[in-house]
């Protein structure tokens, strides 16, 4: 029985091509700023604008009415959307400054998944376009490609679902689907003007806090500025700062039981706790230690556990950590934000699930025979399947950061740096204890770039299309 037979590939080709679309129309957006900013640089948008538009249309157009949409392909057309997507991006890069492929695509991957490595070491001579292309892929990318399509462009139904679940979100805020993106994308909105509002009353410039705010708001930490969020010097910015990484790190559920009145609910929910403690418990061991200051403790801890990637220390500062800070900010890389939230990593309620299920096993044997423990997690019942779907999970995502720390490792890195920058991708974080450069060697380059890919999509979409791929080439 085949795996990919040609009615799956029109299926996944007419729903790519919507997506791309979508993908051309985003990046044809940062031309009104450089139309403001009188950059001229209007070509470099229009040219991948065009080329995205254009093919997304031909698929649209000629492979119609395909057929339903299966999991499969969501997960498939997830996994290639986000690749096109970088792709767009990496040509609007090359037209418009003097960079390599693979430069341009590690940039605009980086952007799109919201992992906020850079290989640029100086962002601030950058066009502002660019900064707000960068700015805009991660806001985008935050809610991710497909959900944003789904809310703007696909019509309700089976094709809907299927979308949505193929970016390993299960959460329903609303009966269907198309109505669940619909809140998303209202409570975002808010969040956003919120944040400029904030940035701006603490005297952050209109296009600083734009950029900003979408940056920390989608938990991308890309920044405008070398010295990121760090760069303003402002106590008020990195408390501002803050709380819109918490806000981005939180489920979108939990946003619209706020949005309901339902404040009390909030702190009910088992991942906002578990988000709370975490950041109190890892921001104390670095304080009782005195390793680094209070604020500045609490910012990094927020920064790596989110998934943001934001910092208010320079590159050196950084380098200069004592391995005890690296290993707990390596700890809350790992661990990652909320399920259902603009965050990354191995997720919140994955890590409650297994260490819950440990719980339950260890009463399962210490308590006498024919007794019935209940498992809930949040008032929710917990089969056998998501504990060990949760623990697979884990498994496997330290499979990957192993392959990439040892080729890192290979290739001169110190070992502890190598293992911080792979967690860092592949959790979608961000931060760097500086091997990410333009002129870090090819090879690892795409390991990391293949890390960001992958934590985005939470693997099992990456490993189904690749066994798709296996598929096509051993046919031919």
């Amino acid at each position: 029985m085949r795996y990919v037979g040609k009615r799956d590939l029109k299926v996944i080709l007419e729903h790519l091509g919507i997506i791309m679309q979508a993908i051309g129309f985003v990046v044809l957006l940062p031309i009104f700023v450089a139309l403001i900013y009188g950059e001229g640089n209007y070509i470099g948008f229009l040219i991948p604008s065009a080329i995205s538009i254009t093919i997304g249309t031909l698929l649209k157009k000629f492979i119609s009415g395909s057929g339903p949409v299966r999991l499969k392909h969501g997960m498939m057309v997830a996994g290639l959307a986000w690749l096109w997507a970088a792709l767009i991006g990496s040509m609007v890069l090359m037209l418009l400054i003097d960079i390599d492929f693979v430069n341009a695509y590690f940039e605009s991957i980086s952007a799109w998944t919201g992992s906020g490595l850079t290989i640029f070491s100086d962002v601030e001579i950058l066009p502002k376009s660019v900064l707000f292309l960068r700015s805009l892929e991660q806001w985008i990318g935050g809610l991710g490609v497909v959900i944003v399509v789904i809310g703007i462009l696909i019509r309700p139904g089976t094709a809907a679902s299927r979308l949505y679940k193929s970016e390993a979100r299960e959460e329903r805020i609303k009966p269907s689907i198309s109505n669940t993106v619909k809140t998303i994308w209202w409570i975002y909105l808010f969040y956003t003007v919120l944040g400029v509002v904030l940035y701006g009353l603490a005297g952050m410039p209109l296009f600083d806090a734009i950029n900003n705010t979408m940056t920390n708001l989608s938990t991308g930490g890309m920044s405008i500025k070398n010295d990121n969020i760090g760069s303003y010097g402002s106590d008020l910015i990195y408390y501002i700062t803050i709380f819109l990484m918490i806000v981005g790190g939180t489920s979108f559920l939990v946003h619209y039981k706020v949005f309901k009145g339902k404040l009390t609910r909030v702190f009910k929910d088992i991942q906002f706790r578990a988000m709370l403690i975490i950041i109190i418990l890892f921001s104390a061991l670095i304080i009782i230690n005195r390793y680094l200051l209070p604020i500045d403790s609490v910012f990094h801890v927020v920064s790596a556990l989110t998934c943001t990637g934001s910092n208010i220390q320079t590159l050196a500062e950084m380098q200069g950590w004592a391995g005890y800070v690296k290993i707990i900010i390596i700890m809350a890389m790992i661990i990652g934000g909320a399920a259902g939230s603009t965050t990354g990593a191995i997720k919140l309620i994955r890590l409650v699930t297994i260490f819950k299920g440990i719980y339950w096993e260890i009463m399962r044997i210490v308590t006498p025979e024919g007794s019935v423990i209940p498992r809930k997690i949040s008032g929710k019942s917990v089969s056998d399947v998501e504990i060990r779907e949760a623990s697979a999970y884990t498994s496997i995502y330290f499979i990957f950061i192993f392959i990439s720390w040892l080729l890192l490792s290979s290739y001169g890195y110190d070992t502890l740096n190598s293992l911080f920058e792979v967690v860092s991708a592949q959790g979608n974080v961000g931060l760097s204890m500086g091997i990410t450069t333009a002129e870090m060697p090819v090879i690892p380059k795409i390991f990391l770039m293949f890390n960001m890919w992958l934590g985005r999509l939470e693997i099992i979409p990456v490993m189904v299309l690749f066994r798709a791929f296996l598929e096509v080439f051993k046919r031919n």
